[in-house]
């Protein structure tokens, strides 16, 4: 694939829009995710309009909302605004319950575009290549950063592996599952708590504050 100058313009738009922000609770530049997640894209086959996606893709949840997306569409085309608009879990603010945003995204990746599917699983891969970075430094610690404590971030996960489905997302997927995999083993003392889908919501719904 070679890249355009639309490329570079969408890395640039990114990194001005994401400048100053950090990585939930660390010091590390919030655009060292966006990177990331823009490479991983490329190495599992995006081609540049899921590429600039990728780099965009948290832009209208943590950069302005539905106005951002407006602007993204009409700097970059309605392909890529599509794109991130499948990527976004809420555009409003002040955003709704965390457990009620999970449960939608869910429901809505299922059976978002190939697309939308590989940005977003490439997102996850690097949220959680990145947790299990911190938590082999942090321990159970970690845990507070997320709003849905460790259970409800363990099975939302677990449970995007399994929504994440199609032939050209496979090969990703499998890396996402197999990361996963080392993190519950590590944060389960080396053993996987085996629940019903049932019995995990239901945890989640009595631990997590709104």
């Amino acid at each position: 694939m070679r890249l355009s100058p639309q490329f570079e313009k969408a890395l640039t738009y990114a990194t001005r829009i994401h400048g100053g922000q950090l990585r939930k609770k660390t010091r590390i530049p919030y655009i060292a995710h966006i990177l990331g997640v823009a490479a991983i894209a490329m190495e599992y086959g995006a081609n540049e309009t899921e590429a600039i996606a990728a780099l965009l893709h948290d832009a209208v949840e943590a950069c302005g909302g539905a106005k951002r997306l407006r602007d993204i569409e009409r700097r970059f085309g309605k392909k890529v605004a599509r794109i991130v608009e499948g990527c976004t879990d809420t555009n409003q603010t002040p955003k709704p319950p965390w457990l009620e945003r999970k449960k939608a995204y869910l429901a809505h990746v299922r059976h978002a575009s190939m697309p939308t599917k590989l940005v977003s699983a490439s997102d996850k891969l690097h949220n959680v290549r990145a947790i299990l970075m911190d938590y082999r430094e942090e321990g159970e610690r970690l845990w507070s950063r997320f709003n849905g404590g460790k259970q409800g971030a363990l099975w939302y996960y677990r449970t995007l592996v399994n929504a994440f489905s199609g032939k050209r997302v496979q090969p990703l997927v499998q890396e996402l599952d197999r990361t996963l995999t080392q993190l519950e083993l590590l944060a389960n003392n080396g053993a996987q708590v085996k629940q019903s889908p049932a019995r995990k919501e239901a945890k989640i719904f009595s631990q997590t504050s709104y």
